[in-house]
Order: C-alpha cells, then structure tokens, then sequence
C-alpha cells in the first residue's frame, strides 16, 4: 500500500538532522564536530509524537534507548506501594530521559507526556558504539550524565533542607534557568504540569502549592495567569529559593 502524501510529508518533517534542529546547542551534539554530529545523526529514530498522557516507557521496562525532548514535556515518576504516583522529575526540550536505566537495564521509572511531546530516540548499544570511536562525543555524554548527577544532587536538596517557599522558588528558577538556556524567556514560561504535579514533585499539599502562589503574586515577585508564569522580580525570587539553588541546568552548556 503506497502510503498518502500527508504521510510522507509526516515522516519527512520527523526527519530533522541534528545539525538542523534548534535543540543542538543544549542536546547531546553540544561539544561534537560536524562529522561526528552526522554520524550520531544516522543512528538516531524520530518517534511519531506522543499525545498527552502516553507513555514513552514504563517502569521495568528493558532498557534500550536513551530519548532526547524535542518539543513538549515529560515527567518521570515511580509508584509507591499504596499504588500513588511519586513525581521524580519534569523534563523539558533539549533534554535527555532515560539515563537513570543505564545501570540495571531497566527503567526504575515511568515517563509520560504532560502534552504532545516529540522525541529522538538513540539505541544505547550504538551509541555507546559510536562513543568508542569518536572522543568528542564520549566527552559529551560524560557530560551529559555529570548534569544528571548535579540534577539529582539539587533536587535532595530541595527537598530536604528548604521550606515550603523555598521550595517552590527554586522549582522556578530551575525553570527559568532551563528556559534561558533553550534560548527562550526566563521571565516568562508556561507550566505544563499541574499545581497537583508540582505539589507531589515537591512533597507539598496542592493547597499548600496554590496558597504559595497566590502569596508570590501578593508580594509582586510573580503574577500568575492560570499556568502561564511571568517572574517579576527576579533577584528577590532568586533569594528567596536560597544559596543552594543553583541551576543545574546551566552549567549543562559546553561548547567545544
């Protein structure tokens, strides 16, 4: 059956090469030639768009690829014995998901789309492959799993030494940082998760999450349009999400 031309035109777009993505800066290709870029270009599978609520892999599942956000969000979460979701990590385009399964070869958590989300996906095995002949793209996923490490660190952080504002500024820097990087506004940015996400991301009531918000917008340091987040004052935002709170995502950025 010869496929429509709507198809074709389908499959041609999810098609983009990495050196023509908008993402390279902050993707895996940061830091790696031309040449090599292509060849990391061969190896990699555009996945027809997940709609919000598909999963992209579950937990337990065999781990076989590691996946790069092109557009949209994910987050990540596990589920308790009681059978409840606990959030562990939001993730937005340029970034990667799936680094946590490398160790056991499985996927200690689940990931699904908070709305349309497009992703590249890279075969590990070929990766790891093509790492072996080209340095700088060893050098950059080396990289890539250091940022998932200071990640980590800064989220034990912000869950086991800050109050409940602290805690919520620094969930809002860390975006905002993530959109400056992307090359986007980091004073204004829409959330794609909702306050009940951000709550159980946080270790905070969904009431505790609203009032705080309403609070930040009292105090002139936010103003708040449903999700859609414009940050007011920066310098007293970031203040108040403490000394601790730096963004792990900006250091992510290595050129050459």
């Amino acid at each position: 059956m010869t496929p429509s031309k709507d198809k074709i035109v389908s499959l041609q777009q999810l098609k983009v090469a990495c050196q023509q993505c908008s993402l390279r800066e902050i993707c895996l290709p940061v830091g790696v030639n031309q040449d090599e870029i292509e060849q990391l270009d061969e190896i990699i599978g555009r996945k027809k768009p997940l709609n919000k609520g598909d999963y992209l892999y579950h937990i337990g599942d065999k781990f076989n690829s590691i996946y790069a956000v092109r557009s949209g969000s994910l987050k990540s979460f596990c589920t308790t014995e009681s059978g409840e979701e606990q959030i562990t990590g939001f993730h937005l385009p340029g970034e990667l998901v799936g680094l946590d399964a490398i160790a056991d070869n499985a996927h200690p958590v689940t990931a699904r789309a908070l709305e349309t989300t497009s992703v590249c996906e890279i075969p590990f095995d070929k990766l790891n492959d093509l790492s072996g002949k080209l340095i700088g793209l060893r050098k950059q996923i080396l990289r890539v799993m250091s940022r998932e490490i200071k990640e980590d660190h800064h989220n034990m952080l912000l869950l086991g030494q800050k109050t409940a504002e602290e805690r919520l500024a620094a969930m809002l820097m860390s975006i905002s940082g993530r959109q400056k990087i992307r090359g986007f506004s980091p004073n204004e940015f829409f959330l794609t998760m909702s306050r009940g996400d951000i709550g159980n991301f946080l270790g905070l009531a969904l009431e505790t999450v609203s009032r705080l918000f309403g609070r930040f917008q009292e105090e002139k340091l936010i103003q708040v349009n449903r999700k859609y987040i414009t940050i007011i004052d920066m310098e007293k935002l970031t203040k108040l999400a403490g000394s601790h709170c730096s963004r792990p995502h900006d250091s992510g950025v290595a050129k050459g």
